[in-house]
């Protein structure tokens, strides 16, 4: 069994897909703000469908996958005891959440359940393994989804937190530390939500669109139990967010200080314009691939894909909202492109250069 904090698109289109196609309907699905997913799931009996949108090796992909692996799904705020009652179950493997950043905060009491479920996602956490615990079950596979450099060691960290706020006992809070596993992961897929256009519209209301790529790199020593394609195991999930930071996250930091002054609107248009386009392929080709090389594996062909992804037909992912809190992203996604790229070579890549100036 897999117990999952997250009813959203992402986890569903995720997770949630890989699972069924691997053939296992196991997860059940705890919702913790509102509880409009949940009993939306609860109608359709856990299934849903998935259209998957986009480009694959340049050609266009337009398949739709049925989902089946949602065994049940739970509303925090008033099912909490049955949310307890699964943690205790002993076919509980892996406990999976994309609770946002803002889900990585303690709240700022001591938020000791009285009555119900705590207010934090840590809180709600630490109380479904003290209740494993407690029934004598060995300690699960904690794998976040949030976007977070480190994540499972900065939930441990926080779950951690809240056991000394609320004065537990050495020995549990060892049994915190050492016997659950604390699994950092990085996930990488666009899921804008339900496809603008498609024959289940209005028959599926659960229905979601997705792109064809998909990452989940786990950091671990040995491979992680779930078998797919997009599951990758490796001891040090390091290189996969530094090629990720710097490849997608990158070009479109380069996007938005290139094209949008332009009056180029989106990622597809930016790519796809006569003059930016070629100007994009040649800085990610010859500025930035450059400064990667021996450093992550694979490389030119993420970077191939990535270019493919952006070229998407179905998706309308705007510069503006990428143009955000931009020059903190210049600071991670190329600065140090850019620095690297002088030591490396003894001159300035001239585009960085230019975007940089």
């Amino acid at each position: 069994m897999i117990l999952q904090f997250g009813a959203g698109n992402f986890l569903r289109a995720f997770v949630d897909l890989f699972i069924s196609e691997a053939g296992f309907d196991e997860v059940v699905v705890v919702q913790s703000t509102g509880r409009e997913r949940a009993e939306a799931l609860h109608r359709a009996g856990g299934m849903f469908h998935v259209a998957i949108q986009g480009y694959r090796n340049g050609a266009v992909v337009d398949d739709t996958v049925r989902v089946t692996s949602i065994r049940e799904a739970l509303h925090a705020g008033s099912q909490w005891g049955d949310v307890l009652d699964r943690a205790r179950d002993p076919d509980l493997r892996w406990i999976v959440s994309n609770t946002t950043e803002a889900g990585f905060a303690l709240a700022p009491a001591d938020d000791i359940p009285v009555a119900g479920a705590p207010v934090s996602f840590p809180a709600k956490l630490l109380a479904v393994l003290l209740a494993r615990l407690d029934a004598g079950m060995p300690g699960p596979a904690i794998l976040p989804c949030e976007l977070i450099e480190g994540n499972g060691v900065q939930l441990r960290d926080l779950v951690l937190e809240q056991a000394a706020r609320w004065c537990l006992p050495p020995e549990t809070v060892s049994w915190l530390r050492e016997e659950c596993r604390w699994i950092n992961s990085l996930v990488d897929r666009i899921v804008p939500g339900p496809p603008k256009e498609h024959a289940l519209l209005g028959k599926d209301p659960l229905l979601l669109s997705a792109e064809p790529f998909a990452l989940w790199a786990i950091e671990t020593v040995t491979p992680f139990e779930l078998c797919h394609p997009a599951v990758v195991s490796a001891p040090d999930i390091g290189p996969f967010q530094l090629r990720k930071v710097r490849i997608l996250n990158g070009l479109h930091s380069a996007m938005v200080g290139h094209a949008l002054p332009k009056g180029i609107g989106t990622v597809r248009d930016a790519v796809e314009n006569p003059e930016t386009g070629p100007w994009l392929e040649a800085l990610l080709f010859e500025e930035i691939l450059p400064v990667l090389e021996g450093r992550v594996e694979d490389a030119a062909d993420f970077a191939r894909a990535t270019w493919d992804r952006f070229r998407n037909p179905f998706l309308e992912h705007r510069l503006s909202a990428i143009a955000l809190n931009h020059d903190a992203k210049v600071k991670v996604r190329l600065r140090p492109t850019w620095e690297e790229y002088r030591i490396k070579f003894g001159r300035e890549p001239r585009k960085l250069s230019t975007l940089l100036s």
